[in-house]
């Protein structure tokens, strides 16, 4: 399993750098609205009834939320991304109350909540500057991959255990450890105040276990274990964007107050 997640994470980081560094930037953010509509396609098998027309109308109305806010309001990118930010908060404060019945109109605020301001962030930390892109998702790369193997290694005491049993907070200090660790050496990188960003960057982790988590109560809800299967030993893609979903707010409206863009 190990070397097959390794494996699929290979292709998909070769993949990601061509579409960043490589491809021109429609196609580009193409790419990124087509990310989005997937993950749209696979919350909606959060949703019911499970039938075609309800999937088929989740996926619509996501995209056409997405086109609104690229097209028709981009200046209002900051007002989607702050109520992305409130919209974690919130999901913070509701995974401590987790089991608990999420209603079908929440069911698809939520989706919207999560799938469209991760569009923007996206789009928005792009226009800014890919390698500023790239610096954000290494972040929530740095903190799965050092949650993953501190887990494994140390991992006793549960962080969720209604909600993902396998998670454990020696696997959650593991990976802010090597997420600060990262930052440090990313500061010559990006060029920002080293004192700032270790915390920032640490946050900015932070915050995506929390879209870790909220994903995987809903995922657990509708009793699916991975929400696709399009990446081999990692799921689909809900799978692999619920951490950056949160985390991609933060930093795009971060890097804003802290001066780097």
């Amino acid at each position: 399993m190990l070397k097959q997640r390794i494996v699929t994470a290979l292709i998909a980081v070769a993949a990601l750098l061509l579409v960043l560094f490589f491809v021109p930037p429609a196609i580009a953010e193409l790419f990124v609205a087509l990310l989005a509509l997937a993950g749209a396609w696979e919350w909606s098998a959060f949703l019911e009834p499970k039938g075609r027309a309800t999937r088929v109308g989740f996926v619509t109305l996501v995209g056409l939320l997405i086109a609104a806010v690229a097209l028709v309001w981009p200046d209002r990118a900051e007002l989607v991304l702050r109520l992305a930010i409130a919209w974690w908060l919130a999901a913070l404060v509701w995974a401590f109350f987790f089991p608990t019945p999420i209603p079908l109109v929440l069911r698809w605020l939520c989706g919207v909540l999560v799938l469209v301001p991760l569009h923007t962030a996206l789009v928005t930390l792009y226009d800014v500057s890919p390698s500023l892109l790239l610096f954000a998702l290494v972040i929530v790369w740095a903190a799965d991959v050092g949650a993953y193997f501190s887990g494994k290694q140390f991992g006793r005491v549960k962080l969720a255990p209604m909600i993902s049993p396998g998670k454990t907070w020696e696997g959650v200090l593991g990976g802010l450890v090597l997420v600060a660790i990262f930052a440090v050496v990313g500061n010559y990188w990006i060029g920002s105040d080293l004192r700032t960003l270790v915390p920032f960057c640490v946050g900015v982790a932070g915050i995506s276990i929390v879209g870790d988590l909220t994903v995987s109560m809903f995922k657990r809800t509708s009793g699916i274990k991975d929400s696709g299967t399009l990446f081999p030993g990692h799921g689909g893609v809900l799978d692999r964007v619920d951490s950056v979903s949160a985390a991609s707010p933060v930093f795009a409206l971060g890097i804003g107050w802290m001066g780097i863009a």
